[in-house]
């Protein structure tokens, strides 16, 4: 291929056809999942391939053949890909495909090859392709530039689709770069939307001037939304036509009742889509710099709802279960009870000195890290006038301070 000809772009449809990669190295592991993907019969040959690749022929995505490449290897091939470590190899690659007219990517040299791999992304039906004539980092600036455009809604795939009911999306913890690419590319396409408190507010000024934001917060110990009335408001403006973005902190299915709201939307006859979240109870200690499981101390984490004290007849939990666990325990809504919470741990055979964490408004600017025990805790969210939304985990991956290991490590 001349440095100086354009390449003609053209949508392969490789499904159930002979694709043969010579070479199992780097370029052949971010070469496959795409053609796999596309349902070509991959066939790799090579005689050393990464863990990668070698997991992909495990699990039958893919046929391996560890051995050299010979003439004859392209045999019924509909395309091939040139990427092993030697220069002659993938030269008589090329030259095989020439012979037997097979589209070749040499990925060495691309211009000695017959085919240029564009790069490419998927979004929602329509796959963006970026060739610019070899220069790879450019055609990957401008591929991801138009993505996130199309993401953002800054780049419209005009004619839009009509969209109809309701979007439950989950928003993430709080810094708005964590909501899910598909959740901010229906919150762009949103007529109404039905905002929490704990929803990243920065997401709401990314709207247009039409959209109208309806307020659902539910504050603790203070004003709040029904979730009758939020459900209401949901079925109405989703009857009137319009499309409802239901945006909430998080998942909309951990402490959420977002499932709630699916209920009473699909009652009323209106289709619902469910975008989950980032739930807050992993993401927010990970910022923190703690993870909530860890080889050799921990196997297990659970959840916990704090929004009603021990024993309190309408609580689920099993309080004496979970003090005789020896893993980790994350609590929502729990900094007002948090001492009663503690000593019902201790009670049930929980150390007095495992450490605990209380990190509020986590990912966000704000977010700042409280350290204590389960006999200081209380005391310490007092002091330290902690308010919610606060995440506290307990166990022995609470006294993890990842800062530090990485200073260290500097």
């Amino acid at each position: 291929m001349d440095a100086t000809d354009s390449p003609y772009l053209a949508g392969l449809d490789l499904a159930g056809r002979r694709v043969v990669v010579v070479g199992g190295g780097s370029v052949a592991q971010r070469r496959l999942p795409l053609l796999v993907s596309c349902g070509a019969k991959v066939v790799v040959i090579t005689r050393e391939a990464t863990p990668a690749v070698e997991g992909m022929a495990s699990f039958g995505q893919i046929e391996l053949e560890l051995r050299d490449y010979r003439d004859g290897d392209l045999h019924e091939a509909w395309y091939a890909i040139a990427c092993t470590d030697e220069a002659e190899t993938n030269a008589a690659i090329v030259a095989e495909a020439a012979r037997s007219r097979i589209f070749c990517v040499r990925a060495d040299v691309a211009r000695d090859g017959t085919a240029v791999t564009p790069a490419s992304a998927e979004y929602d039906g329509l796959t963006v392709g970026v060739l610019a004539s070899g220069e790879h980092r450019r055609s990957a600036a401008v591929r991801n530039a138009v993505l996130d455009g199309l993401q953002s809604g800054a780049i419209a795939d005009a004619p839009e689709k009509s969209i109809a009911g309701v979007a439950l999306v989950g928003g993430g913890p709080g810094d708005p770069d964590l909501i899910t690419v598909r959740g901010r590319r229906l919150l762009a396409r949103a007529d109404v939307v039905v905002a929490d408190r704990l929803a990243p507010p920065e997401l709401l000024a990314e709207l247009g001037p039409h959209v109208e934001v309806i307020d659902a917060s539910k504050i603790p110990y203070g004003r709040f939304m029904a979730q009758e009335a939020i459900n209401d408001a949901l079925v109405t403006h989703a009857r009137a036509g319009r499309f409802v973005v239901r945006l909430k902190g998080g998942d909309p299915y951990v402490f959420g009742r977002g499932y709630e709201e699916l209920e009473a939307c699909t009652a009323a006859g209106i289709p619902v889509t469910v975008v989950p979240g980032i739930t807050s109870a992993i993401s927010v200690p990970s910022a923190a710099g703690i993870p909530v499981t860890h080889r050799g101390v921990t196997h297990e984490f659970v959840v916990v709802s704090g929004h009603l004290r021990p024993y309190h007849p309408d609580s689920l939990i099993d309080w004496p279960s979970l003090g005789r666990l020896r893993g980790t325990i994350v609590l929502l809504m729990a900094v007002e009870r948090i001492g009663a919470f503690a000593d019902v741990l201790v009670e049930n055979g929980r150390a007095a000195d495992t450490p605990v964490v209380v990190v509020q408004e986590g990912t966000t600017r704000s977010q700042r890290v409280v350290r204590a025990d389960l006999t200081t805790v209380a005391e310490r969210v007092r002091a330290e006038n902690v308010r919610p939304p606060a995440i506290i985990v307990i166990g022995p991956v609470a006294g993890f301070d990842a800062a530090a290991v990485i200073g260290a490590a500097s």
